[in-house]
C-alpha cells in the first residue's frame, strides 16, 4: 500500500512539473486543449470531465505551491477562448548578489547540480508544444529541472549503467606516482551504485577480474567507458553500504606528499581556485597566476578542468596531463558537441 501511495505521489509531482513546463516555456496563453496534449498524464484521462476535474485540482496546488498561475486570452475580440500561463515577472527571482567566499562554495555545487540541460518531463513537454505549432522559449525554463552533473566524463555512462545493471569495462589509472602506483589497466565491473563521498564520486561494484567488490574514483576513470550484455544481468546486494566501503578504502589509503601547481586564472571566474589559492579579495577581477597546494593530482585536475577556460594549469606535468586527459575525455564523450 506504500508503494503505490508514493508512486501515486511520484505520478503527480511529474505531472504537476510538466503542466509548468508546458505554461513556462511559451510567451502565448495555452488553450485547455493544448494543456491536455502537452502534458502526457492529461492525455491518459478517459474523459473530457475526468480531464477537467484533474486540471482544476492542478492549478489550485500550483497556486497553492506559490506558481502565479494566471487567465487570460490571445484575442482582443473574442475571450471566450481562455488561455493559461505562468506569470513570469511574479515567478522570476529578484536580483541577488555574492560575496566572493559564496560564489566559490556555489561554484562547488554547481558541479553536482547543472540547469544547463533539459531532460525528461521538460523535453517531452517541449516536443510535444512544437508539434502543436507553439513557439517555445527554452530560456524560460532554465531552473525548473536541474539534473545530476560532474566535472568526470565518466559519471553519466557509469551512473546509467548501474541503474540498469549493466557489465561495463573502463580503463583504470591507480592512485600514486610511484613503487607501481598510478598504473592504468583494464577493469570489468558489475556497477553497484554511484556515490558522493567528501566531495568526490566513486562507483562501488563487482570486480569481476578479481570477483570481489572493489571502489573506484571517477576522476581515475580514463577513455570511455563500454556497456556490455543484457540489461539487468545481476543483482544488487540488498545490505550493500557504498559509503561505508568508500570510508574504509579511504581510511586506508596513504595521502601524497603536498605538492604546490601553478594555475592561470582569468579575472572574475573560477572562484573556488581563488578561494583556495588565497587570491585577495582586491584581486578578484584580475587575471593572476595562483598558487595551489595539493596532495591529489586528480582530484586538482577536476577543478581545474571544470573551470576552464578560466582556469589553466601551468606546472607541473603531471597536473597538465591529467587536465588534458579530462578535457579530451570530454570532447570524446560528445562528439556532436565537438563537430
Amino acid at each position: 500500500m506504500a508503494g503505490g501511495a508514493a508512486g501515486a505521489g511520484d505520478r503527480r509531482t511529474e505531472r504537476l512539473l510538466n503542466l509548468v513546463i508546458a505554461l513556462l516555456s511559451t510567451r502565448t496563453w495555452l488553450s485547455k486543449e493544448q494543456i491536455r496534449r502537452a502534458v502526457p498524464q492529461y492525455e491518459d484521462c478517459a474523459t473530457t470531465e475526468a480531464f477537467d476535474r484533474m486540471f482544476e485540482r492542478d492549478k489550485e496546488e500550483l497556486r497553492e505551491l506559490g506558481v502565479p498561475l494566471v487567465t487570460g486570452s490571445a484575442s482582443a475580440w473574442f475571450d471566450d477562448e481562455q488561455g493559461y500561463r505562468v506569470d513570469r515577472d511574479a515567478y522570476a527571482l529578484p536580483e541577488v548578489s555574492f560575496t566572493a567566499a559564496e560564489l566559490a562554495v556555489l561554484s562547488l555545487a554547481a558541479r553536482v547540480w547543472a540547469q544547463a540541460s533539459l531532460a525528461g518531463p521538460a523535453a517531452r513537454a517541449l516536443t510535444k508544444l512544437r508539434a502543436l505549432g507553439v513557439e517555445v522559449d527554452e530560456q524560460s525554463l532554465i531552473g525548473v529541472e536541474p539534473r545530476v552533473r560532474t566535472a568526470e566524463p565518466a559519471f553519466e555512462p557509469l551512473y546509467a549503467a548501474a541503474r540498469d545493471r549493466q557489465r561495463v569495462t573502463f580503463t583504470y589509472r591507480t592512485a600514486g606516482r610511484g613503487d607501481g602506483g598510478g598504473r592504468v589497466a583494464k577493469r570489468t565491473v558489475q556497477p553497484w551504485q554511484v556515490t558522493s563521498w567528501h566531495g568526490h564520486w566513486y562507483l562501488v561494484g563487482h570486480d569481476l577480474d578479481r570477483d570481489a567488490p572493489r571502489v573506484f574514483r571517477l576522476s581515475r576513470v580514463e577513455g570511455a567507458v563500454r556497456r556490455s550484455g543484457p540489461a539487468g544481468a545481476y543483482e544488487v546486494p540488498d545490505d550493500i553500504d557504498g559509503r561505508a566501503m568508500i570510508a574504509c578504502v579511504a581510511a586506508g589509503a596513504r595521502d601524497g606528499e603536498p605538492r604546490t601547481a601553478r594555475v592561470r586564472l582569468a579575472g572574475g571566474a573560477a572562484g573556488q581556485l581563488r578561494l583556495r589559492a588565497g587570491v585577495p579579495a582586491a584581486a578578484a577581477g584580475d587575471d593572476v597566476e595562483a598558487e595551489v597546494v595539493f596532495t591529489d593530482v586528480e582530484e586538482l585536475a577536476a577543478t581545474v578542468a571544470a573551470a576552464a577556460p578560466h582556469a589553466v594549469a601551468l606546472a607541473p606535468d603531471d597536473l597538465r596531463e591529467a587536465v588534458v586527459r579530462r578535457l579530451r575525455g570530454v570532447v570524446d564523450a560528445h562528439p556532436v558537441a565537438r563537430a
